[in-house]
């Protein structure tokens, strides 16, 4: 690096101006060769963790977006945008889980058969009666991408109404 303020040839009143010309261009020299790195297929698999969330009095907005943050591997150093690169999330007590306000009673899912007249309306409340879990799963799934990649990435949430799950051999860390 000295050799290269040696060569610079200034007019002695811009001599720290061309070192510091210097230092900006060895700088950024630097950042060019240094490449980002690309998980492959077979390193995010075997990297890959389970975690358990309890879903116990948690916003149904906010714990899913922790899940399908995990979900996406977004949490890692490693993630890459086109590779799978996500754990395994385990989710207990979905049946707890709460809205604030009046979305309990306000709030509703719409799905379409494609046929006409199709369209079906169901309030919150009657969901979380029917079926607790499918809230949060709906919750995340608009969360991941419309694509092949994003149905692989639901297919890692085990979503739970209890607080009981079969996962237990494979010894699931607590999500902070």
């Amino acid at each position: 690096m000295e050799s290269l303020y040696r060569s610079i040839t200034f007019a002695p009143h811009l001599k720290e101006a061309g070192k510091n010309l210097c230092k900006i261009y060895i700088s950024a020299m630097v950042k060019l060769t240094q490449q980002t790195r690309s998980v492959s297929n077979e390193e995010a698999v075997k990297n890959r963790e389970w975690f358990i969330v309890d879903a116990d009095g948690e916003t149904v907005g906010r714990i899913s977006t922790r899940i399908a943050a995990v979900l996406r591997g977004k949490n890692k150093p490693t993630f890459t945008t086109h590779i799978d690169t996500g754990d395994f999330v385990i989710v207990v007590n979905a049946e707890k889980v709460r809205f604030t306000g009046k979305k309990m009673d306000q709030k509703e899912y719409i799905s379409y058969s494609l046929y006409p007249g199709g369209q079906k309306h169901v309030l919150a409340k009657n969901m979380m009666a029917k079926k607790p879990t499918a809230i949060l799963e709906e919750a995340v799934r608009g969360m991941l991408p419309k694509t092949k990649l994003g149905r692989a990435q639901i297919k890692k949430m085990f979503l739970y109404a209890g607080a009981e799950h079969p996962h237990a051999a494979q010894t699931p860390k607590p999500l902070k």
